[in-house]
């Protein structure tokens, strides 16, 4: 083997390893492009369901001066903050097992702990337990909190990854330990 053949065997290893860290470095933007996208959905379902769920709520309405009552409000009350509880708060329910697998509690459990505390005493005043109902604080810390990662979320994703693959095929000058 001589020089020029050993040259072009390493050139050829440099290009195709470059080529191979460009794949997994796109896998990886459009993994964070497909949470956001995720997050986007669950945010705008959450919020949609937490109309009526404010609209039901008690406290809600004597702060604003109106009545609404029907037979087993208090029911559909509860079963639309379980909905969002359930589909909303997933993606923190999800996150606390990561985080307590790893014996490293964090956010996702802090925010899993406080919606799932909300829900089960919630159901249970509605069940005959002596108490206030927390629907409504359920719901929007929902929201908050999913509007509130799907920002943080996008900042990092556009500012760190997809701009600068897109533009130029680099990765990001800098790391963030997130």
């Amino acid at each position: 083997m001589n020089i020029n053949e050993t040259g072009s065997h390493h050139e050829m290893a440099c290009k195709e390893s470059k080529h191979v860290a460009r794949q997994e470095r796109r896998l990886h933007v459009d993994h964070h492009r497909a949470m956001l996208r995720d997050f986007k959905g669950r945010f705008i379902v959450s919020m949609i369901l937490t109309v009526p769920i404010l609209i039901l709520s008690p406290l809600i309405q004597e702060l604003l001066g109106f009545k609404l009552e029907f037979m087993g409000d208090m029911y559909v009350l509860a079963a639309l903050s379980a909905i969002v509880y359930l589909y909303g708060g997933k993606p923190f329910i999800v996150g606390m097992v990561g985080e307590l697998k790893k014996r490293m509690p964090g956010m996702m459990t802090l925010i899993a702990l406080a919606i799932t505390v909300a829900l089960l005493y919630s159901v249970s005043v509605t069940f005959g337990l002596q108490g206030k109902m927390f629907y409504w604080e359920l719901a929007t810390l929902i929201d908050i909190m999913l509007l509130g990662h799907y920002v943080k979320m996008h900042f990092i994703s556009s500012r760190d990854f997809g701009d600068n693959v897109e533009k130029n095929g680099r990765e990001p000058s800098m790391g963030y330990r997130v």
